[in-house]
């Protein structure tokens, strides 16, 4: 604030300065004021309106005009320009206490709706903030302590000469039971076959290998990931970026023809990409890559939940790999940018890692960094588009070459309805570069945009939120049929489909591409190529445990739904699964995850053997994208422990089994083109995968003889064979 010295009062100033011209004047302590005329008055604000700031020429000027001492000039300016500063402030101040008085009420009334506030999840009350602050300082405790114990462990080990086994229940030793142990003595109670030499002293069967050097092995391509956070201004440019890709998605949704047409083939919404372009021009594009393409498709379903829990799930990355465990390999966010504004996820930002995969090792996986940013277009209406990011180009640490997709705008519109469920609509908008030649048993799949398009999503999303609302079900009697005893309560039923959620997602993550995990070695055996990869499990039961898994893919001139009811059906195991050693088999608990029958876990057991403590506990699923049949023993003890309160993640879980999709030709994907009740169709049919894992045991892990190698092939060729028999089937090849 401007401040005048000597003179002025308000508009009307002081005038003079005669009592500092005269300081022996015994008056000097009464101040003598003078009021400027109304002409003198009119003539400075005239004035000050032109110039707010007169320089001392103009001054003088107006001195003589008005009769006035340039000081008395001087003062005037400064104490109108101060007077003016002053009610502009005061105007601004009672603007912002309105304001504040606003925001406070708001304040008070949030407090409010927050005592009486349920979890959506739940329906309790929510967890106060001082818990989430303790449930997160107890987490960084926790993996602190895990660290510790790793070290500790792996020095103990060096001393004891095998490692320590600290995180399985006490009550009952873990059970490596393995898929590739053929002699199963304890688990069939039969004759011996030809098996895979077991290592002695290792705590249950497991493979051990010869000493012989492999071929083709090939390391593990690394996570993606920035290798320093985001700075200021990369955020500011992913702000722009989401922006720009969530007003794309939703003309994408808004429009149909000629942006979209209906394939002539299957009738499935896709993108015109010549159109597309033009309508939304990129960069680069005359640059023509004889290597990429684009593939866009667009599909919607009803999906069996509420709009906000679906929207939940998909901002958090564990929650959305476990929703699609078929697509998503692996998932991982990067950076949160924004959590989102009152305490939802409208406005949500981050960035985030993916794989996504098709259930085969002939099939590389497609990995993207991408942006995800949700907003709430209307109260029940939100969007989530995907959108790729490239990194700064002086991120050194970033191996952006090895990325061989990117996500042009993609996501999905979720629509609440009034009965609970969710109108979805799901665009998936993908640029691919082909750096390795696709296999010809999936060439019609890939390029026929199936593989990863939009139908495949929808169905997956479908399916997992039927599942989980099955497993809400607290009225046990509707979904399970039990018959043996095991499950004693619709806890239990909880419990043992946790388990088979972790089965099929151990099973998802291991079939490894052949390019992929710590080696890879391929077999040619008959018709089929036999691949092998090893990996170190993450699983808490077995954690650090090297793990063998074997798999192949066959065509088989079925459809998918044909294939997928013969290897679910528990009367035709017998006909193929050497586990068993040809034993039928009994199912003792049945639990029904889905309206499809073949959507559902069991629990089966072995006839004709002593050895009754063991299970199989399986799960079969399936939906118009595909079919899973996965399987693995367990102890029955270990079992009952779970089911009596222990963390169920330390039953050792080790699946095997099988996926099922069709090969992309129209006529598989529905009944056989025959008619007959065999099933079989001589010019589409399904692509079947079979994987089966082992522990590793002993120091040769890294390396395959040809002993070993003779075994796994024929293991795999019997199985296949056996089922090829079963399904009535001359040939696997096109």
């Amino acid at each position: 604030m401007e401040l005048a010295i000597g003179g002025g009062g308000g508009v009307g100033g002081s005038g003079g300065d005669d009592h500092h011209d005269q300081p022996s004047d015994p008056n000097r302590d009464k101040k003598r004021y003078h009021r400027h005329t109304a002409e003198q008055i009119q003539l400075l604000e005239a004035t000050f309106k032109e110039c707010p700031h007169p320089d001392e020429k103009m001054r003088l000027q107006l001195s003589r005009e008005l009769g006035l001492n340039p000081r008395q000039i001087k003062f005037w300016f400064q104490n109108r320009r101060t007077q003016l500063k002053a009610k502009s402030e005061m105007a601004d101040n009672c603007l912002l206490r309105v304001e504040n008085d606003k925001i406070r009420s708001e304040n008070i009334a949030i407090k409010e709706a927050l005592k009486n506030a349920l979890c959506i999840t739940c329906g309790g009350p929510p967890v106060a903030q001082d818990h989430l602050l303790e449930e997160q300082r107890l987490r960084f405790e926790n993996a602190h302590l895990k660290e510790e114990l790793d070290r500790v462990s792996g020095i103990a080990a060096k001393f004891m000469g095998r490692p320590l086994s600290l995180f399985a229940p006490a009550a009952v030793p873990p059970s490596h039971l393995s898929a590739l142990d053929l002699s199963m003595a304890s688990y069939v109670g039969g004759t011996q076959h030809q098996m895979i030499p077991v290592a002695s002293g290792s705590g249950g069967p497991s493979l051990d290998l010869d000493l012989f050097t492999t071929t083709g092995m090939a390391a593990q391509p690394p996570t993606i990931h920035p290798s320093h956070p985001l700075r200021p201004t990369d955020k500011s440019i992913v702000v722009d970026i989401a922006t720009a890709a969530m007003d794309e998605l939703l003309k994408l949704f808004q429009t149909d023809e000629p942006l979209w047409t209906k394939s002539a083939v299957d009738g499935r919404n896709v993108l015109e990409i010549d159109t597309y372009e033009r309508i939304f021009p990129r960069p680069n594009t005359s640059i023509k890559n004889p290597h990429l393409w684009i593939e866009g498709s667009r599909a919607s379903g009803d999906v069996m939940m509420h709009s906000m829990q679906l929207v939940d799930m998909f901002a958090d990355s564990t929650k959305w790999a476990d929703l699609f465990p078929t697509i998503v390999s692996k998932a991982r966010t990067i950076e949160v940018i924004s959590s989102g504004v009152f305490g939802d996820q409208s406005r949500s930002l981050q960035l985030m890692y993916e794989e996504l995969q098709v259930v085969s090792p002939l099939v590389p996986i497609r990995q993207f960094l991408f942006i995800r940013y949700i907003q709430q277009i209307e109260p029940e209406t939100w969007a989530v588009v995907d959108v790729s990011y490239d990194p700064p180009q002086d991120d050194d640490g970033f191996p952006y070459s090895q990325l061989n997709s990117r996500r042009l705008p993609s996501g999905c519109l979720i629509h609440g309805m009034p009965n609970g469920y969710s109108k979805v609509i799901w665009i998936e908008h993908l640029e691919i570069e082909e750096k390795t030649a696709v296999h010809r048993l999936y060439r019609d799949l890939i390029y026929s945009g199936l593989a990863f398009g939009a139908e495949r999503w929808v169905a997956c999303l479908q399916r997992s939120c039927e599942r989980i609302v099955c497993q809400m079900v607290t009225n046990s009697n509707s979904s399970v049929r039990e018959l043996g005893g095991v499950i004693p309560s619709a806890d239990g039923k909880k419990i043992v489909m946790n388990l088979a959620q972790r089965m099929v997602n151990n099973f998802c993550t291991s079939i490894v591409p052949s390019s992929g995990h710590l080696g890879t070695s391929v077999s040619d055996f008959d018709d089929f190529e036999v691949h092998m990869a090893l990996y170190k499990s993450s699983d808490p039961s077995q954690a650090n445990t090297m793990v063998l898994a074997v798999a192949t893919t066959v065509w088989m001139p079925f459809s998918p739904q044909f294939v997928f009811d013969f290897l679910r059906n528990e009367s035709n195991r017998h006909q193929w699964d050497v586990l068993t050693n040809h034993n039928p088999v009994q199912e003792v608990t049945h639990i029904a995850n889905g309206a499809h029958p073949g959507n559902c876990i069991s629990l089966l057991r072995t006839q004709n053997t002593s050895q009754t403590n063991i299970l199989i506990l399986q799960e079969s699923c399936t939906d118009s994208s595909g079919s899973l049949v996965v399987y693995c023993p367990v102890d029955l003890p270990v079992i009952n422990i779970a089911l009596s309160g222990e963390d169920p993640l330390y039953v050792p879980l080790l699946p095997s089994g099988f996926a099922i999709t069709t090969d992309g030709r129209q006529s598989s994907t529905t009944s056989p083109a025959t008619g007959d009740s065999s099933g079989q169709n001589p010019t589409a049919g399904s692509l079947v995968t079979l994987m089966v894992q082992s522990v590793i045991g002993g120091p040769a892990w890294g390396k395959l003889g040809p002993e070993s190698m003779t075994t796994i092939n024929n293991l795999m060729g019997n199985t296949i064979r056996q089922i090829k028999a079963g399904l009535n089937c001359s040939s696997t090849t096109i």
